[in-house]
């Protein structure tokens, strides 16, 4: 494969770098992933992270093994290992099933690495549409909310719930953004502040507890977060603590908008309660460790639940934006996701 780069990865000499974002924002310092337990223990580290992008990483990781000349069957076991990385990200386990698919068609591995450049290729385009689709739905001087990190740290391209922000402040529009802290990981402290500065974008943080006094004063006009799995029948499953957020949009009136490649969809969840919810390690709710050091704000070893994601219900929500188009409520509740075509197909 030709060397590539993005925001969160690049491709140099055959070997996959990904940009440790556990570093950010203090230090920005790339990492190399020569082989695949490389690439599993960025995604389970969380080095990588996002949907699009973990998915991409894993198919641009099955290119180069496969450039490598790997057996095939060597390449279904390394594949089914990174497929089983991260349990709830669907979008890794649907590029890393089209790639066996093709590998199975073939009986062989000599169209993996353009499949998995494509792959990278789609997320842009698909990063570019939706952008083009949300942006439409934000007036000048709103002020809106986010939650996580959806730019282009969690894509390969302009990002999804970002990237629509990023879309219409490019478009001159006045945007401010409320920017949740999102604990216990603070993606949003740490990644999306640092995308909204280099973007000149103007942004408040927040600790997440602090989003209802915020709506109940009237200083939210809009909710956008991403996804990590969207049902067949619309709800979403995303970073823990978006679920609280649809409650309180709901509440106050205020619409609340989820932007997701068709990528994300798994029409063979009928809804939320089929999306497997990953556990994570007790450390991260304990304490952080990150690039200015560990520091530790709980007990050695107190019992921690520690879910990675919630499932906000399609009740909740106001708008799906997709690289299709947008979708409301109704639309959604008549089937309207279930005939998405997913890109590479």
């Amino acid at each position: 494969m030709d060397d590539l780069a993005c925001d969160c990865l690049r491709l140099r000499g055959g070997t996959l770098e990904l940009l440790d974002q556990r570093l950010l924002p203090g230090c920005e310092q790339w990492l190399p992933c020569p082989d695949i337990d490389s690439v599993i223990a960025a995604i389970q580290g969380l080095a990588v992270r996002g949907a699009p992008a973990i998915g991409v990483s894993a198919a641009l990781a099955l290119g180069c093994l496969a450039e490598r000349g790997v057996d095939l069957a060597r390449f279904r076991e390394q594949a089914a290992r990174l497929r089983a990385a991260r349990p709830t990200a669907v979008n890794l386990m649907h590029l890393v099933d089209r790639l066996l698919a093709r590998a199975d068609q073939d009986q062989g591995l000599a169209a993996i690495p353009a499949l998995a450049r494509a792959a990278f290729d789609e997320d842009v385009a698909l990063c570019e549409a939706m952008a083009d689709h949300g942006a439409a739905l934000i007036a000048d001087g709103m002020r809106v909310l986010t939650h996580c990190n959806t730019g282009g740290l969690a894509t390969v391209g302009l990002g999804t719930a970002l990237g629509v922000i990023r879309r219409a402040h490019s478009l001159g529009r006045a945007v401010q953004v409320w920017v949740d802290e999102t604990r216990p990981l603070l993606q949003g402290a740490r990644l999306t502040a640092w995308e909204l500065g280099r973007a000149g974008i103007p942004y408040r943080l927040i600790s997440d507890s602090m989003a209802a006094s915020l709506m109940a004063a009237g200083q939210v006009d809009q909710v956008w977060v991403g996804a990590d799995r969207i049902a067949a029948n619309g709800d979403a499953a995303n970073k823990i603590g978006t679920y609280s957020l649809a409650v309180l949009a709901h509440h106050h009136g205020i619409p609340f908008h989820v932007v997701a490649p068709s990528t994300t969809l798994d029409l063979a969840c009928a809804d939320g309660h089929a999306i497997p919810i990953e556990e994570r390690d007790p450390a991260e709710v304990r304490g952080f460790a990150g690039s200015a050091g560990a520091l530790a704000w709980a007990p050695a070893g107190c019992p921690v639940y520690n879910p990675a994601f919630d499932v906000t219900p399609a009740a909740l929500i106001d708008a799906w934006v997709l690289e299709s188009g947008v979708y409301t409520r109704e639309q959604v509740a008549a089937g309207a996701l279930a005939g998405r075509p997913t890109p590479l197909g």
